[in-house]
């Protein structure tokens, strides 16, 4: 486990080597989301990527907070210039793009940017008292790091321009009524719940679980006809698998698969 004295924006703790759970830290600014925070949560998931042991990751703030948002105090003080240089959508993906299965376990808020970074998980587990919204308008501007694209994607049009458009905020019910949220429960157990969630995809086979994330991601953009072809060959590719061989012989003989990733 990564001590906070050494990593004082984001920790980095593994539970197991197959999950690793990333947790945000700055509870004084409720998780707020400056550049300093972006580029080190960047750099631990660019990392974790190349684990070759890896096989989900838990996302999460604390109690109070998943993460309120950008950091207000320092985006006032930038013009469109320097926004542009810093290129924040390239830290961005290094959490949508991680090739295992990310789970945000989210309480308290996660508004802004911090409901962005949600949507960039795969998976995304709430408490009860959690709260959701894209507020940015009532401060001037508008969604950035995907608000308007993901979230339109994951609600549909109209409630993704309510939101976006008045700055509502939701509670956790709301949000899963309207498909936000995969899993809600107690404000108490949202961390273990994920955690669980992780250890169960850790035992399942590691290639079957990375094309169903590929083909999930990539057909929503394509042609129905093209998503259809993309998730064939997803299934073709994984009868060339042993662990297609070690699953099915496992079933076949009442027995737990013992799944390699091969």
């Amino acid at each position: 486990m990564t001590s906070p004295e050494a990593k004082p924006g984001v920790l980095l703790e593994r539970p197991s080597p197959a999950v690793a759970v990333v947790r945000l830290n700055r509870p004084e600014v409720r998780n707020a989301l400056d550049l300093a925070v972006r580029k080190e949560l960047a750099g631990i998931f660019w990392t974790l990527a190349e684990d070759a042991e890896l096989r989900a990751v838990v996302l999460t703030g604390d109690a109070r907070s998943f993460a309120a948002g950008a950091d207000i105090q320092d985006m006032s003080r930038i013009d469109a210039v320097e926004m542009y240089h810093r290129h924040t959508e390239r830290l961005w993906g290094a959490v949508g793009d991680c090739p295992v299965p990310v789970i945000a376990a989210v309480n308290g808020y996660a508004l802004g940017g911090g409901l962005e970074l949600a949507m960039h998980a795969d998976i995304i587990v709430a408490g009860g008292g959690a709260k959701f919204g894209q507020p940015e308008v009532n401060v001037g501007i508008m969604p950035g790091a995907g608000g308007t694209q993901r979230l339109t994607r994951a609600v549909g049009k109209f409630r993704a321009m309510y939101l976006c458009l008045t700055g509502q905020i939701i509670d956790a019910e709301e949000a899963y009524r309207m498909g936000l949220v995969s899993v809600l429960t107690e404000d108490t157990d949202v961390v273990d719940r994920a955690l669980q969630i992780a250890g169960r995809i850790a035992q399942l086979p590691p290639i079957a679980v990375a094309q169903i994330k590929e083909v999930i991601l990539a057909g929503p953009d394509a042609p129905l006809s093209t998503a259809l072809a993309l998730e064939r060959k997803a299934v073709q590719l994984l009868f060339a698998t042993r662990d297609k061989q070690e699953g099915m012989q496992a079933f076949l003989d009442g027995r737990k698969p013992q799944f390699t990733g091969s």
